[in-house]
């Protein structure tokens, strides 16, 4: 089994992982540029450890919609 280890593309801190398992949570997000992009055919992923994204998200002009998750799995 190939172990990628996932680091924050903002700070570079390791996202803290015990066997083979995250220990904590992160945002991910990958990207598949298309046609009427100058990064077509390229696909983009980032992530994001919690601090970084509260970082990031204050400097939005428009802030993300935030919901309650109806139901939490254990």
């Amino acid at each position: 089994m190939n172990r990628v280890e996932i680091c924050c593309n903002m700070c570079g801190r390791k996202i803290r992982e015990e066997a083979g398992i995250l220990r904590e949570d992160c945002v991910t997000i990958k990207k598949q540029w298309g046609f009427f992009s100058s990064k077509d055919g390229e696909i983009h992923t980032i992530h994001l450890c919690e601090e970084c994204y509260d970082r990031w998200v204050k400097t939005l002009q428009v802030p993300p919609k935030i919901e309650e998750a109806v139901e939490l799995l254990s």
